[in-house]
């Protein structure tokens, strides 16, 4: 217990490592600008690069998607509110004031405040002030076992549906981002005749069969993101999903080991069929940063995004290495059978991000 103790704390070290290493970069920023305001002032003066003096929200803002994110919205001039569940992780960040200087040079960028997805008031006043708000969906099993059970499916939905009503019941917020799941689109009977070979972003997952199959991740992330959308219309608040496929990075497979093992079940079945996806959260943070900027504009609806299909038994093999559990748990025995195959698209995601790096660097 003593050695994964240890490793347990060594990850979260290297999480505010991180952390800290961004908040280096954006107090240098700061110092720059300071020392150049003419050159920063018309630098920014174009509406898409017009970024200073927002601030935003970052739900779950210590997971392994929320810091990447909040690292992303710094570097991108943002001002983040990062929002936590629980006191240990408002500890976790303010150990940030031990760089004294540092923290007080980023002072004014980035906040920590506490509040939990089922307490609609305290998410409120979270919200208060924020233009936008992302909601990451990062929940832990509260028995402290590693995967996650049909009841954090439900708590998921629940959280869900809370933060729509309170963003649409602050006045200052706008937008709404929420992190979905590729597993919410491609769960669906592939026996049919008439299936499309296509999986998009106007593609859903069957309830039905995710309940059959227990697959309560899932199932999670598809009713969370559908009440989202139905409280959202009622609700009239402007609201964009993204559905990542199996988040990767550094070390992923410690630092966000729920979501990653849950991900994982059925990953014979995603892998026989050209289902199994994977993303960097790197990207995954540019994407939802992209996602925001342009919803004003052109971004709407749901968009799926991942960086690679794991299509070959090497590849299986290379994320079974990094997950630390034999190939075959993902490939197994995929191609004793001859499935459906399908064919995954994030091209409306690739060409949204492509504008945005267009409208960032000019045409060439």
């Amino acid at each position: 217990m003593g050695i994964v103790r240890t490793q347990e704390e060594d990850y979260e070290r290297r999480e505010l490592e991180d952390f800290r290493q961004t908040l280096v970069s954006v107090a240098a920023m700061e110092r720059r600008k300071q020392d150049d305001h003419q050159d920063f002032k018309a630098l920014t003066s174009s509406p898409s690069n017009n970024l200073e003096d927002k601030l935003v929200c970052v739900t779950s803002g210590v997971s392994f998607l929320g810091l990447a994110l909040v690292n992303c919205l710094l570097l991108h001039g943002y001002s983040v509110r990062v929002l936590v569940d629980n006191q240990e992780d408002v500890e976790k960040l303010r150990e940030m004031e031990n760089s004294w200087e540092l923290w007080m040079a980023c002072k004014n960028k980035v906040s920590v405040v506490m509040a939990r997805p089922t307490e609609l008031q305290g998410l409120m006043a979270a919200f208060d002030g924020c233009r936008g708000v992302f909601h990451t969906s990062a929940f832990t099993d509260p028995a402290g076992i590693s995967g996650y059970s049909k009841s954090m499916a439900e708590i998921e939905v629940k959280g869900s549906e809370n933060v729509i009503k309170a963003c649409a019941r602050t006045p200052s917020v706008r937008n709404c981002v929420i992190t979905s799941s590729l597993l919410a689109c491609i769960w669906i009977d592939n026996s049919r005749h008439n299936l499309s070979p296509l999986v998009n972003h106007d593609c859903w997952s069957d309830e039905s069969l995710c309940i059959d199959k227990k697959l309560w991740y899932a199932l999670g992330k598809l009713k969370a993101e559908k009440i989202a959308w139905k409280t959202a219309e009622e609700m009239g608040l402007k609201l964009t999903t993204i559905c990542p496929g199996l988040i990767t990075g550094p070390e992923f497979s410690y630092r966000n080991p729920t979501a990653t093992i849950a991900y994982l079940k059925g990953a014979q079945e995603m892998y026989g069929v050209g289902l199994l996806a994977t993303v960097d959260v790197r990207r995954l943070a540019e994407a939802h940063v992209s996602v925001f900027e342009a919803m004003n504009t052109t971004a709407c609806g749901r968009y799926i995004c991942f960086d690679q299909v794991i299509g070959t038994e090497e590849e299986a093999e290379k994320l079974a290495k990094e997950m630390g559990m034999p190939a075959n748990k993902i490939c197994g025995n995929s191609f004793d059978f001859i499935p459906n195959r399908f064919e995954l698209s994030n091209k409306k995601l690739d060409n949204l991000m492509s504008r945005t790096l267009r409208s960032c660097y000019g045409e060439r």
